[in-house]
């Protein structure tokens, strides 16, 4: 079967896909955000199950490969049947061009992708047909340019794939699809981060060079084509091939079933893992996790919070003291790692502002965001629920008229606003904001003389902040508190920011850059807001959104998962450090708990010093949910996956024990029993009341 030999384009290809993926696997393995060792046998079943799992791939996704290959034909040029296919191309072409189609129903740029198609495709039929004499050369053109494009995309797939190791640690996940629909900031951020150029014209020789060794070594292929038998025979096989992957690829995806999740990534395919994403942007919690009879469930909840009756989170928080109305300012900080801190080790002394802020401030040691995405962060603080499987509730489309933060302080008399320095449509903040009751204030709101630097993120910092202030210094004058929540955007990679502000060029292009201009404009902020006359009675809360990087040798990494919180109101709030235990769902609570408001809470965050709390955590990526409590991490995965660590921290000399993040998580072979039932009782019962709409204002 000629398809199949060793000259055949599809076996050659294959060959390649898998070449490529193997070369990956290597490169990633070294790479140093793979912290980590492997045994003998995981270095196996990288290579050896991950190679298999790459050719069915293959096997799937070459299928239009498959019919190129399978329709190579000169019988199909011959009168009448040349002239008649011709003419049905033609009309089709018109059909598609200037009739509403099933393409017209999907919108967007689908119709005229459909019209070029059929267009190329009439052209070169057209060409092969009427150009008898030059059919040799065309074919082998067209040939040439259709390897051209399968390879182009291993490449380009397997580059893309390293540097999205190279941000997060992983293979493509929900991050990679979200990078899709939101393209042109994507693009637009590599763009600035990376040499592109030099990058592109790199793929571009790479896929030329192997393009060219293909058609070389394959152009026999076209001098003989099979015969319709033997094509017959060669798809029969592809089919048992293609029937075989289908539930291959699957089962090979659950063997990668390490403890060490770089083992695991490593063994996956990227592709796969991409479709998967794609496919299960949320996660019904009761068909894909543990759960508790409901009623079970919903005992645990309302033990932990006093007041609570039945299937609900619905709770009186009464204050035994007069409300105090003070403004309060909000300030989520861009991928702010604890570590980044002095006081958490750091040697760079890339956050002196920060560091002195610290000492005068109510500073939470044990604080822990939920998850590893900026609307992980954005979710916790304005509606203090523990993350949900899959999308965040930011970016689901029923996210608007929640019980959050804004609706508290809005009842409150306050004046409520976000702060966005790019545009808020990127990531849903626009409409989850929006519909939650904040007035907006992103790029769209700036005139062109209040920007003076800007990259694909938005404005700098420091524009930013000048904003903010003339719109409280508005405020201020209305006679009405207020509380405004601004989200940096400056730590972020291309990490460029104005030049001659900090130490380090903007041209470096470093995260310690991006570090360290965020603190430095922290600083600009706050000598701002010093001399204007609502600063004295403002609360000032700064907190990450997440962390800088969300890989580990775990599922969840504690370490990735620990972000400094200060609360900084000279002659309001005493300096001191607060170790209890802590999620970032409970902060602002506990702010309405300092502030002795009184109110109905729906929130699962609650105010820490409370009498009635008990210390522990939720951290999450999109699949696997955790709460760390006495110093045990219970981790719940989709089918219905249970695994507890006994945490163990690891000491690291010249710190202090509160400003140790690294914990030893010891596998338990026994599960603790009440802690795994109340992890589930905290998921399960936030995504029932989501989904009934109970927790709505």
């Amino acid at each position: 079967m000629k398809l199949f030999k060793k000259n055949s384009p599809f076996i050659i290809l294959l060959l390649l896909f898998i070449a490529i993926n193997a070369i990956l696997r290597t490169v990633l393995l070294f790479h140093p955000i793979t912290q980590s060792d492997f045994d003998a046998q995981e270095i196996l079943k990288i290579y050896t199950l991950g190679s298999l799992s790459d050719a069915m791939i293959f096997f799937v996704g070459s299928a239009f490969l498959w019919l190129y290959l399978l329709f190579l034909s000169d019988k199909k040029y011959r009168t009448p049947n040349g002239y008649i296919t011709f003419a049905v191309l033609v009309l089709l072409l018109i059909y598609v061009s200037f009739f509403n189609t099933v393409l017209d129903e999907y919108g967007g740029s689908l119709p005229e992708i459909g019209i070029a198609f059929v267009a190329i495709k009439t052209i070169c039929f057209g060409l092969l047909l009427f150009l008898p004499q030059y059919r040799k050369q065309l074919r082998l053109a067209l040939y040439s340019f259709t390897v051209f494009l399968f390879v182009l995309i291993m490449v380009q797939n397997a580059v893309s794939e390293f540097f999205f190791w190279n941000e997060f640690g992983v293979r493509y996940n929900f991050i990679a699809v979200d990078y899709l629909v939101y393209t042109n900031t994507v693009i637009g951020n590599i763009m600035e981060s990376y040499p592109v150029i030099p990058l592109f014209l790199g793929v571009g020789v790479v896929t030329i060079g192997l393009t060219y060794g293909i058609v070389k070594q394959t152009k026999s292929f076209l001098d003989k084509l099979p015969e319709v038998n033997e094509k017959l025979k060669s798809s029969g096989v592809y089919a048992v091939l293609v029937i075989v992957s289908l539930p291959g690829i699957p089962y090979l995806a659950k063997e990668a079933n390490s403890n060490n999740v770089f083992a695991n990534e490593l063994q996956a395919n990227g592709i796969y893992k991409f479709a998967v994403a794609f496919e299960n942007s949320e996660l019904d919690y009761d068909t894909y996790y543990k759960t508790l009879p409901s009623d079970e469930a919903f005992a645990i909840l309302n033990r932990e919070f006093k007041g609570s009756k039945g299937n609900n989170s619905l709770r009186k928080i009464q204050s035994d003291s007069n409300e105090i109305k003070k403004n309060v300012v909000l300030i989520t900080v861009e991928s702010l790692s604890g570590d980044f801190m002095t006081e958490y080790g750091n040697q760079k002394h890339i956050t002196p502002f920060l560091d002195s802020l610290a000492e005068k401030s109510l500073q939470f040691t044990n604080l822990y965001a939920v998850g590893n995405r900026t609307v992980r962060g954005l979710e916790a603080v304005t509606l203090c629920l523990p993350p949900s499987p899959a999308e965040s509730v930011v970016k689901r489309k029923d996210n608007k008229d929640k019980f959050s933060t804004s609706f508290v302080f809005k009842n409150k008399g306050y004046a409520v606003k976000y702060f966005y320095g790019g545009d808020a449509f990127f990531d849903n903040m626009e409409d989850f904001f929006g519909g939650n009751g904040y007035e907006i204030i992103d790029k769209k709101s700036f005139k062109p003389e209040e920007i003076t630097f800007q990259n694909i993120w938005g404005v700098c910092d420091e524009d930013m902040y000048r904003k903010a202030i003339q719109e409280m210094n508005n405020e201020a004058k209305q006679s009405r508190p207020f509380f405004n929540h601004i989200m940096t955007v400056s730590n972020h990679r291309p990490f460029t920011y104005p030049e001659g502000k900090i130490d380090i060029p903007g041209t470096s292009k470093s995260r310690s850059g991006g570090v360290k201009y965020t603190d430095y404009a922290l600083k600009q902020f706050f000598a701002m807001a010093q001399k204007q006359p609502w600063f004295s009675n403002t609360v000032f809360v700064i907190v990450a959104d997440h962390c800088a990087s969300s890989s580990g040798k775990t599922e969840l990494p504690l370490e990735k998962y620990r972000i400094p919180a200060i609360v900084y109101a000279p002659g309001f709030v005493t300096p001191k450090h607060v170790s209890t235990l802590m999620s970032q769902i409970d902060l602002m609570p506990t702010i309405m708990g300092m502030l002795h408001f009184s109110y109905d809470s729906k929130f699962y965050g609650q105010n820490i010093f409370g009498p009635n709390y008990h210390p522990r955590a939720f951290v999450a990526t999109y699949q696997d949910l955790g709460l760390i409590k006495n110093n045990v991490l219970t981790v719940i995965s989709p089918v219905k996956q249970v695994k507890q660590y006994r945490l163990i921290q690891e000491k690291k000399s010249g710190l202090k024990s509160e400003f140790e993040i690294h914990y030893k998580e010891q596998p338990m072979a026994k599960l603790n029993t009440e802690l795994l039932n109340e992890t589930i009782a905290y998921y399960q019962t936030t995504a029932h009341l989501l989904k009934t709409k109970k927790l709505n204002k």
